[in-house]
């Protein structure tokens, strides 16, 4: 079978098992790519203590404004039992019309699909009257520390100064080109303990039960109305994600009870207003009881690139090539474009997300062709300018 550049790219980069934080051999395959286009290339490796080191590229054609740059990962969850999967998750296999491997749409369907139509629009039309780029990691399903953020510091203290971002994460949920990402909830994570008095289930008057203080806390932060949503975010929405008392033995009250949970969160708060709302909440809820609360270090707030020319022009573009005129989303979870908003306007538009991270992950042929002529349209249309 012939594949177009996009589906043999998708195939080489599958092929490599690059499970956060292994890059094996992954953005090798693209930077070969892009170097045979012309485009001049950095491979990045940061690190920081306590995490691993990351591999990462910046590749790049042009010079000047306008400035567009494309994000990515070339890093993939785990596969899980390989023996549930139709074909093996790092083969590139093909069959009914799909591509299937571990990342296939999460996202390296999205990444080759940008690299062989910045490649193409190189071809037609030589470097942009500006520059294309691209910024790709292999630490956004990981701890992201090493990946985006240090590579957006590199670019600035290079000189690198990006107009508009497009991060191929796959936002689409029943076609190729219903839903363009224009920002995301934030995400904040938190831990609390009860402390008691451990004692005798047959004397109670000796000992101070934390169950029931942690049963009202969890119900009230769980069914705690924060906001109702804005004209683009969905409202703050808190899960309470684990209740651990660690008691083995009926006739005994726990001496502690603890509980964890994370909140997703529009920007109607602040990191600030948002954790004396809900220590509020536990105040209340806890009537005296000893609690400590704790807030897990957070680098997810929540962005929105409100709706303009950029936008429009996406919005285009996928409209001309699929005949859709996509939603304008805000919903998922987080993505590296959190990072990428504090230097220029950033949108998410990739494949389809029905598989992303599941047993037999997939993108169906079509799609990653489709979403190579719309990036190029982009593209176009961008320059065209």
């Amino acid at each position: 079978m012939t594949l177009s550049p996009a589906l043999s790219i998708t195939r080489d980069l599958l092929r490599c098992p690059s499970v956060t934080p292994a890059d094996a051999g992954a953005l090798g395959v693209l930077e070969q790519r892009l170097k045979e286009a012309g485009f001049a290339t950095h491979r990045l490796v940061f690190k920081e203590e306590g995490t691993p080191d990351i591999d990462n590229l910046f590749a790049k054609i042009g010079e000047g404004r306008p400035h567009l740059v494309f994000a990515g990962h070339t890093d993939v969850v785990p596969s899980g039992n390989p023996e549930r999967w139709r074909f093996d998750p790092f083969s590139g296999e093909i069959a009914d019309g799909k591509i299937f491997g571990r990342g296939a749409s999460d996202m390296k369907g999205g990444i080759a699909a940008f690299a062989a139509a910045a490649i193409d629009y190189v071809k037609e039309h030589g470097a942009p009257e500006g520059a294309i780029s691209f910024l790709i990691t292999g630490d956004e399903e990981g701890p992201a520390v090493n990946g985006t953020v240090k590579m957006l510091d590199w670019a600035k203290a290079n000189g690198e100064i990006f107009d508009h971002c497009i991060v191929g994460e796959p936002t689409n949920v029943e076609e190729l080109g219903d839903t363009i990402k224009i920002g995301r909830r934030g995400s904040l994570n938190g831990r609390l303990v009860v402390r008691g008095k451990q004692g005798h289930s047959a004397h109670p008057h000796r000992a101070e039960n934390p169950t029931p203080t942690v049963a009202r806390i969890v119900t009230a932060l769980s069914t705690h109305v924060f906001d109702e949503g804005t004209e683009h975010f969905d409202r703050s929405n808190l899960e309470v994600t684990s209740i651990d008392i660690g008691n083995q033995a009926a006739n005994v009250i726990p001496g502690e009870a603890r509980a964890r949970f994370n909140i997703r969160f529009n920007n109607v708060w602040t990191l600030e207003t948002l954790q004396a709302e809900i220590l509020r909440v536990i105040e209340t809820a806890a009537a005296g009881a000893k609690v400590e609360v704790e807030f897990l270090p957070c680098n997810s707030l929540p962005f929105l690139t409100a709706p303009g020319d950029f936008s429009a022009l996406v919005a285009g573009a996928i409209e001309q090539v699929t005949g859709r005129r996509p939603g304008l989303s805000t919903s998922g979870g987080t993505s590296d474009a959190r990072f990428i908003t504090r230097d220029c306007p950033v949108l998410e538009f990739g494949l389809l997300n029905e598989s992303i991270h599941a047993v037999d992950e997939h993108a169906r042929l079509e799609d990653v062709d489709g979403l190579t002529a719309i990036y190029k349209r982009i593209i176009e249309t961008y320059f065209a300018r």
